[in-house]
């Protein structure tokens, strides 16, 4: 098969959370487990770093790597979702995987996979874990896909255990409450194993000090009322909770003996873009107007979002909005400025939310504005209205700016 053909042919497995939503979550780790024994368990290769969060572990993770490229070390990096090609997902010192090693991955274990009719998902964890091990990278970030306990990536003994915060988003999965959310993403908390918690939230705190405790493992608070003493190139006032986290990460690994000098996490956290192709947080893809994109997509991330927004210098405000179909309206909703123009929109996947249903219960809000048939119709009209003093946002989902970058 060719790289595109192959890509498609992955898309078209068991199914793809992204895609379907909900009835694509396993109920155990049993199938991953299968996997990397197929594979002759590639994750025990190389050292690791394990990120989980409701927001910020893409950013963490960037970060993370970031600064570990810069104390030159060989960096693995696994994240999703991709916004515009698969081979972003995997990646080592900012180069993405190659369209050949992909395909070579799915033609040797194809007739596994379908045997043991493995997920998207599971097989992407797999590629990653195994490139990495054959390139003998010196540490790879590892980024949760969903929750933590039951997430394919959990298989993993890494060096520390990073939980940025807990917010309810996916709550049909990991649960109501922010308590049985934690529970979840502390599923990722492993015996003797360092871990750093981002944001102190007096609902969650005690439940991971409860698992860690059980576990013996070592529990770092990373949140702190001081202004981290270091900037990123991540714009957006939200990132320096994640810097807060990334400096605690940092002091935990020193203390096991890795080397990464101050001025690495200096220019790691000021080069996080150069350094790993990071796009879609608080990206600003022009000037005059002014087009920012966010993939803010759940109440505690557009919360920081929209407070940023209403900080912006502007004559008038223009938001391209699309969301996925299980995203929970009422609480996200009241949280975009009821001053600005809509142009309501559905990302072209399909759990996305129909423009004309967005349009309606946004209108409902106080939220108004026109729908449109696609992410580009959208993002035209709004260009096409806007001075060059406005501002224009795209976001509500990583699909919708996946569409526009």
């Amino acid at each position: 098969m060719t790289y595109q053909e192959t890509v498609d042919w992955m898309f078209q497995q068991l199914p793809m959370y992204q895609q379907v939503g909900n009835k694509a979550y396993k109920v155990d780790l049993s199938n991953i487990k299968k996997l990397a024994a197929h594979l002759l368990e590639p994750q025990e290769n190389f050292k690791s770093i394990h990120v989980a969060g409701t927001n910020g572990k893409g950013s963490v993770s960037h970060m993370l790597a970031s600064v570990l490229q810069e104390s030159e070390y060989k960096v693995g990096l696994y994240t999703s979702p991709h916004l515009k090609d698969f081979r972003e997902r995997i990646k080592i010192n900012g180069k993405e995987i190659s369209e050949e090693a992909v395909v070579r991955f799915i033609d040797s274990n194809k007739s596994f996979f379908e045997k043991e009719q493995l997920s998207f998902f599971e097989m992407s964890v797999g590629m990653a874990f195994q490139y990495f091990s054959e390139e003998k990278v010196d540490i790879a970030v590892i980024e949760v896909g969903l929750g933590g306990r039951l997430d394919s990536t959990n298989i993993i003994s890494p060096e520390v255990s990073v939980i940025t915060n807990i917010g309810l988003d996916h709550t049909s999965i990991l649960g109501n409450t922010l308590e049985l959310i934690a529970a979840e993403k502390g599923g990722i908390i492993k015996t003797n194993t360092p871990v750093v918690i981002g944001e102190f939230q007096p609902e969650t705190f005690p439940v991971f000090e409860k698992i860690a405790s059980g576990l013996n493992a070592p529990l770092y608070s990373a949140a702190t009322p001081e202004k981290p003493p270091y900037r990123s190139d991540l714009k957006g006032a939200y990132q320096e909770k994640n810097i807060c986290s990334v400096l605690k990460t940092v002091e935990v690994l020193r203390e096991k003996g890795w080397k990464i000098p101050e001025k690495a996490v200096e220019n790691g956290l000021l080069q996080v873009i150069q350094n790993t192709g990071l796009r879609g947080r608080w990206d600003v893809l022009q000037e005059n107007p002014k087009v920012i994109c966010d993939t803010a997509h759940n109440k505690e991330g557009l919360q920081y979002a929209m407070k940023q927004l209403h900080e912006e210098d502007y004559k008038q405000l223009f938001l391209v909005i699309g969301m996925v179909n299980d995203k929970d309206l009422e609480a996200v909703l009241p949280l975009f400025p009821k001053e600005a123009e809509y142009f309501f929109c559905r990302p072209n996947i399909p759990r996305g939310l129909d423009a004309e249903i967005l349009k309606q219960k946004a209108a409902e809000k106080g939220l108004l504005g026109e729908a449109y048939n696609s992410v580009s119709e959208a993002y035209q009209a709004a260009l096409k209205k806007a001075s060059k003093a406005d501002v224009v946002y795209v976001g509500g989902s990583t699909f919708t700016v996946a569409e526009i970058i």
